[in-house]
């Protein structure tokens, strides 16, 4: 009995990250999805990249947490319009808790949504939110072997960020064994080695970015058109 469940479920929730994103496409806004076990950085690379980014495209940012503010509150003093979810205990955010979230935001004047999902490497992979990219933020510290223990997670993101290489000459890392399973499972994957605490590599990320929303921007206002 408990497999239907499931499958609806996740049905309903595909339904409903299919309605977000075409919600999204008719603000103009540009959604990711990044995800990361908790001490990767991820924090530290939405601050970066807001900082690279927000000078010319404005961001929202919502933050998916199990408890407390502390994150919302640090983005909050970039200037960006902010909205917490707090799951009470959940491992993710689902598009159910992402729809009211998109309410409490002045999308009509941003460009990018940052999204930041709870930090962890099992639960979030498995529920879609309309956005247009899934990032995975990694990190040196978490070890070369994450891709081997956690491949749901890996085979299933548009974007790779490994955080932290500036530890790779003070903590056992072996990049090539690292890669080699990240390639394994996602072939495709855009992967972006960085530090985003010092800033290393952050303008490659940016620039990229920029490129690829205004690629997917140009295709959803073709898309409009021609229906």
């Amino acid at each position: 009995m408990r497999i239907p469940i499931v499958e609806n479920i996740m049905h309903t929730n595909e339904l409903l990250a299919s309605e977000i994103r075409q919600r999204l496409d008719q603000a103009d806004v540009f959604g990711l999805n990044i995800m990361a076990s908790p001490g990767a950085g991820k924090t530290t690379f939405i601050t970066s990249t807001i900082n690279r980014l927000q000078s010319h495209h404005p961001i929202g940012y919502i933050d998916g947490d199990i408890a407390t503010t502390i994150d919302a509150e640090k983005i909050a003093r970039l200037g960006v319009p902010v909205v917490q979810i707090n799951t009470g205990g959940n491992c993710h955010l689902d598009a159910n808790m992402l729809n009211p979230a998109l309410d409490k935001l002045p999308l009509d004047e941003i460009d990018v949504l940052l999204l930041e999902n709870v930090g962890n490497l099992i639960c979030p992979a498995n529920f879609q939110l309309g956005t247009h990219l899934n990032v995975l933020v990694a990190s040196i510290p978490e070890g070369d072997d994450k891709p081997y223990k956690y491949p749901g997670m890996y085979r299933g993101v548009d974007v790779l960020i490994l955080n932290k290489i500036d530890l790779l000459p003070y903590i056992p890392f072996n990049l090539d064994y690292f890669l080699q399973g990240v390639q394994t499972l996602n072939p495709n994957v855009t992967i972006f080695q960085l530090s985003a605490l010092h800033n290393e590599g952050i303008i490659d990320w940016v620039t990229w970015l920029v490129e690829y929303y205004q690629t997917e921007k140009l295709k959803n206002e073709q898309n409009t058109i021609a229906t």
